[in-house]
This record gives structure tokens, sequence and C-alpha cells, in this order.
């Protein structure tokens, strides 16, 4: 009897597939040109992930994280600071405010949305608050409504932490157009992956984007002279070229994952477990769709045992991280803990068949009716 093939959360190499010769001959195109960073193929990405967030400016970096740090770094966030943000997040949103010598302030998420609840976020403030850095997790997008309101109040800068939701949307507005800058990251399990590291900043101030620009590259102004201590954070051309192919198709993957994710939903409908909310006039685009259970573990559990490499985003919050642990022991996240006991991220890519969603909803039935 053949053994059934495990599946996983996410495959890149599926994607890969999918645009196989297109990526091939992407790919060759750069190394018969010999310009192997910050040529052409960034520019084009550059310009075109702009337009396609609805915003003027596009920055390609090395990363999601190093987007996120010269985005606050190019607004003047230093020693001292505090950055207002989410513990409910990968790590890499904490390790991109210290990075820019900042502090991270956490503060709970909204239930059922998993994102920044900004009912939370004037409590958290403090004369040292220069920023505020809301994720847009899973795919799904925070309430920046509310986000805005608030820091235009006190006069804040917005960062978006756009790495799991590129093209989601929140009344028709695209993540990564309402803060200061939005910023992404094109691991390669992302809706938009590169086949290795990569990120991006977009903004519509053009001042703005000038400094990422030489913060990227040592902080070199246009005669590579020094002006202020920066990084190396280059997107290279093969991996540019491979976004620009991808970048097409974007919106019609996106769809695929919301058709898959409605998929989940009605085969899950009468299940025990929490399934994903949709904001009032928002546009989740799925990077994962996360249900929750009290009896995670053991679902976990059976679910393995029918070839299942599930994984959880994420089981420990930042602040009871070993690194965050001290400063935050008088940090209280009540929702925030209570996710990280209870999500589990069931298989969703574009690829992803139907047999593979009946096989996983059967087999959550069959643990239903032990």
């Amino acid at each position: 009897m053949e053994t059934e093939r495990v599946l996983q959360t996410s495959d890149p190499r599926a994607q890969y597939l999918a645009h196989r010769e297109e990526i091939l001959s992407a790919i060759a195109s750069v190394l018969d040109g010999g310009r192997y960073i910050l040529g052409e193929e960034v520019r084009t990405l550059e310009s075109s992930f702009a337009r396609y967030c609805g915003t003027q400016h596009g920055v390609g970096v090395g990363n999601g994280t190093e987007a996120l740090a010269i985005a606050l770094r190019a607004l003047g966030v230093g020693a001292g600071d505090e950055i207002v943000t989410v513990s409910h997040t990968a790590v890499a949103t904490a390790v991109a405010i210290e990075l820019a010598a900042a502090k991270p302030v956490f503060v709970d998420i909204e239930p059922g949305y998993y994102t920044m609840d900004p009912r939370l976020i004037e409590p958290a403030l403090s004369k040292r608050t220069r920023a505020i850095v809301p994720v847009h997790l899973y795919g799904h997008p925070a309430d920046m409504d509310a986000i805005m309101a608030i820091a235009r109040r006190h006069g804040l800068h917005v960062v978006e932490d756009c790495a799991q939701a590129v093209g989601a949307s929140l009344n028709g507005r695209k993540v990564g157009s309402w803060g200061d800058v939005g910023c992404f990251s094109f691991y390669p399990t992302k809706n938009l992956g590169a086949l290795g590291d990569g990120g991006m900043t977009v903004t519509n101030d053009a001042g703005l984007a000038e400094k990422m620009r030489s913060l990227r590259e040592y902080g070199w102004d246009d005669r590579r002279d020094c002006r202020v201590p920066g990084l190396n954070s280059r997107l290279d051309e093969i991996q540019a070229a491979v976004l620009n192919v991808k970048l097409k198709y974007l919106d019609e993957e996106n769809d695929l994952r919301r058709r898959i994710a409605g998929e989940y939903t009605r085969r899950l409908s009468e299940a025990s477990l929490a399934l994903p909310r949709e904001r009032p006039g928002a546009c989740h685009v799925y990077h994962l769709y996360v249900v929750a259970s009290e009896r995670r573990r053991d679902l976990a559990t059976f679910l393995a045992g029918r070839n299942m490499d599930l994984g959880i985003h994420y089981p420990v919050p930042v602040h009871r991280q070993a690194a965050y642990r001290d400063h935050c022991a008088k940090t209280r996240l009540p929702h925030t803990d209570q996710a990280a006991e209870s999500v589990l991220s069931l298989p969703i890519y574009p690829e992803l068949d139907a047999g593979a969603v009946r096989r996983v909803t059967e087999a959550i039935a069959a643990w239903e009716c032990r």
C-alpha cells in the first residue's frame, strides 16, 4: 500500500514548479547580462511592486527584517525610543525594532483577528514613543483606520509589517499604503516568495525613499560618501527577476488561497475549532489558514499520525521568549497567550488540490468523533 505524501503548511517548491520555465528564463537572462546587484530587475520590481501596493516608491532590501529596521531608522528612530507593536508575531518584528536601537512595547491582540487591538495603544504610550508597528498577520489586515487615527492624534509614525499579507486590503486600500512605510518579506514561503531572502519597503514620501536607499547601502550618497551609518541590505538581481515573474500571478494565486480557505471553512463549519474571521471591509489573502483549539496538542498529534506536518504560528509569544522575558516581566497579554496555546496552521498554498483539503478536513472530523 502506497504511503500518503506528507502534507505541510506550505510548499514553496510547488510555486516554483508552477512557473518553472519563466523563472529559469528570467534567471538565465540575469546571468547572461552580467549585472547581479541593484540592476534593471530590481528597478523594475521596485516600480511595479510599489504601483501594485498603491504607493509611489519601492526600495528593495535584503529581507523583511531589514526592511523594518531601515524604515524605522529612516524615520529617525534611535536609542531610547519606544515602538508599540504586538507580541503575537514572528520574533523578527521585535528584532527589527532593536536593530534600530529602539525598544519594543507590546500590546495585546484582538481575539479572532489576531492583530493589534487599537484600544490598547494609547495606554501603552509614553513620552519616548516614536512609532507604531502593526502586523498584518496570517494575511489579514490590522484595523488601520483606528490605528492611523491614534497615530495622527499623537504625532506618531506608522510602519506596517506586511510580511504575511502582500495583496491584502482594508476598505479597498492595500496594506503597506496606510502608514509612513510598508515593509514586506519575500521569504520563499510567502504569498510572493523569492528563491532565497529578499524584502521591500514602499512609501509615498520621496525623501523617505531616498533615505532608505542610502541606508540599505552603507549610508552612501550618490557620490558614495557615507553620510550616516547604514547597512549592507541589497536585493540581488536573480531574486528580483524571480519576483518579477511571480508578481504577475499574485492576485490570481491569492484568489486561489481564498477559495481554498472558503472550502476549509465550509467543510469545518460544524467542527469544534475556532475558524478564521475577516474584519468588515477586509480582504484576507490567507498566507496561513489558522484554526484554534483548546486541545491543540492532541489534534496536532492526531494529524501528525496521518502524515500532516503542520505549523504553529506562533507557539511562544515574543514577550515570553528568553531574549525579552526580563524586560517584559510585568507585561500581561492574555489574548496573545491564549492564541499561542491554541492556534494551528492548516496546509494552504495555491497549488493545494481539493483532495488534500478533503484529506485534512476528514482527518479533523475523525479526530472530533473519537
